[in-house]
Formats: structure tokens, C-alpha cells, sequence
């Protein structure tokens, strides 16, 4: 039986497989491509609040659950889950999301920006 408390985020079954996918051949590409550490932070309602922290490594194609261990990430990004789950799906643009306050980023703008969509595995055509 599922149960809420386990997981209060609809982002962590996108996380995983993420996790899954960047030891594909086409992850591997995307971690060459990339090349960068980021912090994210997701809240189930409101930025900053329960937050559940994942690092997504694109420098060895890792993502593992809490903050990053090896010093300061490029960049850390800050979403509600519903808008962290719109972003990487493509349903919402990153930069749309940041001028509207659904997303925060401290660290590199520049890394920040190479957050897309493009870094997930496409979604299954049923």
C-alpha cells in the first residue's frame, strides 16, 4: 500500500528515473554535453518549505538524494514540485519559470541555463 508520507513528491519517480537513464548511452551523452553539479531543491507547496533535496551530478551521471557532498554545486535551483515536474516535461520554460518567481537559483546563471528539459529521458509515446 502506497502511502503518502513515503514520498511526498510526484518529482522523486521522475528523479529515478533520471538516475536510470543517465547510465544509457543517451545519458551518458547528455552528461558529457553538460558537465555540471546542481542542488535542487523541491517543495511539495511553497519554495523553501519541506524542502526534499536531490544532487544532480552531470559531471559523473549521478543523482542521489540529499544536499552535494564535494563542495559548492554550479547551481542550485529551487522549485514547488508541480512546477519542477512542468519544467522538466517541457510544459513550462525554465526561464519563464524564473521570471515568474516559480523558479530560484543561486550560483552560476550560466549552468543554470543548461537545466532543460533535454536532461531528462523523453516520457514513453503509449
Amino acid at each position: 500500500m502506497a502511502n503518502s508520507t513515503d514520498s511526498p513528491l510526484k518529482s522523486d519517480a521522475l528523479l529515478e528515473q533520471l538516475k536510470q537513464y543517465l547510465t544509457t548511452d543517451a545519458g551518458k551523452q547528455v552528461v558529457k554535453n553538460i558537465g555540471h553539479v546542481y542542488q535542487i531543491n523541491i517543495s511539495p507547496k511553497k519554495i523553501g518549505t519541506d524542502e526534499v533535496v536531490y544532487t544532480i551530478d552531470l559531471k559523473k551521471g549521478e543523482v542521489t538524494k540529499g544536499p552535494y557532498e564535494g563542495g559548492k554545486p554550479d547551481a542550485t535551483l529551487s522549485f514547488k514540485d508541480e512546477d519542477f515536474i512542468k519544467i522538466a516535461l517541457g510544459k513550462m520554460n525554465p526561464q519563464m519559470a524564473f521570471l515568474r518567481g516559480a523558479l530560484k537559483i543561486k550560483g552560476s546563471i550560466s549552468a543554470a541555463q543548461k537545466f532543460t528539459p533535454d536532461i531528462f529521458p523523453k516520457p514513453a509515446k503509449l
